[in-house]
């Protein structure tokens, strides 16, 4: 990283921030929730999914870990 960004970076880390989002409809519960819901509904296809015959689930897991990677 260059050394202005780094100095930059280092200082704004220590300020307090206040951030507004006029136009977001959801607070940040609701979108929590949201994207919980929308990953265990991910995870329930990836249970469901008869294709996946390998008797350990590795590719189960495999795909339930990518659904959180997406999350972040």
């Amino acid at each position: 990283m260059e050394l202005n960004i780094e100095i930059l970076a280092h200082y704004l880390a220590q300020e307090k921030a206040h951030i507004l989002f006029p136009d977001l409809k959801l607070n940040s519960k609701e979108i929590l929730e949201m994207q919980c819901y929308q990953a265990l509904c991910q995870i329930q296809q990836i249970v469901r999914d008869d294709t996946l015959e390998d008797p350990e689930c590795f590719e189960r897991i495999e795909r339930i870990i990518c659904v959180f990677e997406q999350m972040g």
